[in-house]
């Protein structure tokens, strides 16, 4: 993050973060954002040495960390991420970010006729379903304790149709946009709110796999005439899991830079 940790404000001193997908891109500058204002960071990715790289960095920045290596698209993760509060700390904060979106040798999406239903499940069970289970995993808690802040990572290609993105993904990030609300109207009256942030191009290993030639024409076909860092999306997900956006819940914030106006 821009801010150097001995400056940053703690807006969540004493707090436990579960970010899942957090062994790069995006989700890693979630975890160490929460990690420079304060919070303890426990990383859950299906990428063991991800993982760790993620842990050992909030350690640098003085924070407790802990790994959970699990594919949050089965059941057992629910049970995984039992077992790491029990030994990290209950969770304050959830911010789902897993996520896969397959394409072809060439990195251009898959059209839905080419789709094996094989990889259709699969898409939405880490896409979707991931996030059910970890919300699942983590409410009950923050009901009890009548305190959390959820951010769930979409997509701008849940909310519009997308050249990008192939049908699976497109359909798992449009509904995790209503899950979003739908569970936020759900525990609203226990003072947790739930948000979603859909981010447009941003620079991630997942992006690059469709080329320089084809991010610089998305670049070129943006607004503000650049792609996202994984630093933006951190800085809304932050503002979002901070008690300064108290009366923010059950919304979708787009982070695209102007793309799709």
């Amino acid at each position: 993050m821009s801010t150097p940790a001995s400056v940053a404000p703690k807006d969540f001193a004493g707090r436990h973060a579960l970010v899942t997908g957090g062994g790069g891109g995006i989700g890693r500058a979630i975890a160490l954002g929460l990690a420079e204002r304060g919070a303890d960071v426990c990383v859950l990715d299906v990428g063991a040495s991800a993982a760790e790289e993620t842990a050992a960095a909030v350690r640098a920045l003085g924070r407790r960390a802990a790994v959970v290596v699990h594919d949050t698209g089965h059941d057992a993760v629910v049970d995984a991420i039992g077992s790491a509060a029990a030994g990290f700390g209950a969770f304050d904060l959830l911010v789902n970010n897993a996520g896969i979106s397959p394409k072809k040798p060439d990195g251009r999406k898959r059209m839905l006729w080419e789709t094996s239903p094989q990889e259709w499940r699969q898409v939405v069970d880490v896409n979707l379903n991931g996030y059910f289970l970890a919300l699942r995993a983590v409410l009950p808690g923050m009901m009890e304790r009548r305190r959390g802040a959820v951010v769930n990572i979409g997509s701008l290609a849940g909310l519009r149709y997308s050249s990008i993105a192939g049908a699976a993904y497109a359909t798992a990030k449009n509904a995790v946009i209503g899950l979003t609300r739908q569970a936020a109207g759900e525990v609203a009256e226990f003072g947790i709110r739930i948000n979603c942030i859909a981010p447009g191009r941003i620079e991630t290993g997942m992006a690059a796999v469709a080329g320089g030639s084809f991010n610089e024409a998305i670049r070129e076909s943006t607004p503000l005439r650049r792609l996202g860092l994984p630093e933006d999306i951190a800085e809304a997900a932050l503002f979002l899991l901070s008690d300064r956006a108290s009366f923010i819940t059950g919304e979708s914030l787009v982070v695209s830079g102007g793309r799709g106006l």
